[in-house]
């Protein structure tokens, strides 16, 4: 098992047709051409943002193939493959390598509050069937689990397969945590506060903004490897404000109804969400109201960007 997965990863969207009807693939592959031609150095399938609980087992399957096939090793495909049923989650898991995915995002079995056993058990029968690397993730406000770093650390040392974590807890200070307590085993990518998780040993984030504006979601990570820590800070202050006007309204269908919408505003159609989601149509004026906020700040973004570069 070799892997060397850093930088700025996009969590995509999943495109669906008309109505969500089906997964809709040739936006699909047009969107993964876009990401790669901003500069992303990798994507995450089928994650929170790309409505893996929402997809059949056939449609994960095309979205997987697809993305696999047409990135054609251009850049690391990770793919989502949790579930609150660990034999889901297994077979999930087996798929994605079958299909040639680099690695797999696992979140631990959600809903149940597991105990500390069952969540290292659940990694354990994942690990007993694939070989590829596996970033854990860590989002205690989606999976109603949170890890602890000793835990983290405990599941690192018996599996060589788990080496990266999603660290998305806002405990901002768990990433040093986790690298502390794993003497360095695993990886952290950040899942908010970018600049600050790097600044604590964070060598990767996975976002949902480089759904519209991929370039500057990959770029902060390159200023921050670069040591250019204040102008990363402008970067984040941005992408902080259209966080937070997508934040302002249900979080429920923030970062995957947003997100759609944007990436369609850029150009990229790629339909809406499915239900129980909102659709950005059922917002009515007040999604129109804050995507017109969002173009002003994407557009300054923009410049900014520019001005960076010089």
């Amino acid at each position: 098992m070799k892997s060397d997965f850093s930088g700025s990863y996009s969590v995509l969207v999943t495109p669906f047709t008309e109505g969500g009807a089906k997964v809709d693939v040739p936006a699909l592959k047009s969107f993964l051409d876009w990401q790669i031609a901003s500069g992303v150095p990798g994507v995450i399938m089928l994650g929170t943002t790309g409505e893996f609980l929402a997809l059949t087992d056939e449609e994960r399957h095309t979205v997987v193939e697809t993305t696999v096939k047409h990135i054609n090793k251009r850049i690391p495909v990770l793919v989502g493959t949790m579930n609150a049923y660990t034999p889901n989650a297994v077979r999930y898991s087996k798929e994605a390598q079958d299909l040639g995915a680099d690695g797999l995002m696992i979140l631990p079995p959600y809903y149940y509050t597991p105990t500390h056993d069952e969540v290292f058990n659940y990694y354990k029968a994942i690990c007993e069937v694939v070989q590829l690397p596996i970033m854990i993730y860590n989002n205690p406000f989606t999976s109603n689990v949170d890890l602890p770093a000793a835990l983290v650390a405990k599941i690192a040392r018996a599996f060589e397969q788990i080496r990266y974590i999603k660290e998305a807890s806002t405990d901002v200070a768990r990433v040093r945590d986790v690298i502390e307590a794993s003497d360095g085993l695993v990886r952290v990518f950040a899942g908010e506060r970018v600049v600050d998780s790097y600044l604590l040993g964070a060598i990767g984030y996975v976002n949902p903004y480089g759904n519209y504006i991929p370039h500057a979601s990959s770029e902060i990570c390159n200023l921050l490897d670069a040591g250019r820590i204040e102008d990363a800070r402008k970067v984040q202050r941005m992408i902080d404000k259209i966080d937070h006007i997508i934040a302002e309204g249900h979080p429920t269908y923030g970062h995957q109804c947003y997100s759609k919408a944007l990436a369609g505003m850029t150009g990229h159609p790629v339909g809406d969400v499915r239900p129980p989601l909102t659709t950005f149509a059922q917002l009515g004026q007040e999604g129109v109201q804050r995507v017109e906020k969002i173009k002003v700040l994407m557009a300054q973004l923009d410049d900014l960007m520019k001005d960076l570069a010089k």
